[in-house]
């Protein structure tokens, strides 16, 4: 039995490199409304933003984000319309068969990005990409990785 062989691409020049890829097998469909869920919420009301803890999901259409805490920051107006999202601690955002991690994550409802810093890893299949910075347009499907961009891709060899 012949193993997989392992590619190795290093992309490890300055931080201003970036590697543009695809992220999720379905566009997430951002007109979709935003559910959340979690154990606690805070509400405050001097500055319109609303507080999520313990175990937050957020839902919209295909696209899954999970954190410890996430804030919510409404469009001026009330509370009608979202305006973005700030993901904190242990955040993962699976659309389709992709899964990316990091340490924070803001996603601007309006424009359909999401921007995750902090130690991304980005797993499509078997294949890693891991890099300091990704923005995420859930519109499109793709995505943009910069920092200390390292790739790990598997070869479709038996």
């Amino acid at each position: 039995m012949m193993r997989p062989l392992l590619t190795v691409l290093f992309l490890a020049a300055a931080p201003a490199l970036a590697q543009n890829i695809t992220f999720g097998g379905v566009k997430a469909d951002t007109s979709q409304p935003v559910e959340v869920a979690a154990d606690n919420l805070s509400v405050n009301q001097s500055d319109g933003s609303a507080t999520f803890t313990g175990n937050v999901v957020i839902g919209q259409g295909e696209m899954r984000l999970a954190a410890d805490t996430v804030t919510v920051e409404y469009s001026e107006g009330g509370q009608n319309r979202i305006r973005s999202l700030h993901a904190r601690g242990n955040v993962t955002l699976v659309s389709g068969p992709d899964a990316a991690e990091a340490a924070e994550a803001v996603y601007d409802v309006e424009t359909g990005n999401v921007t995750m810093t902090g130690q991304v890893v980005l797993t499509q299949g078997q294949n890693v990409l891991t890099g300091n910075n990704m923005t995420v347009n859930l519109e499109t499907g793709t995505a943009q990785v910069q920092g200390r961009v390292r790739s790990i891709l598997q070869s479709g060899a038996n």
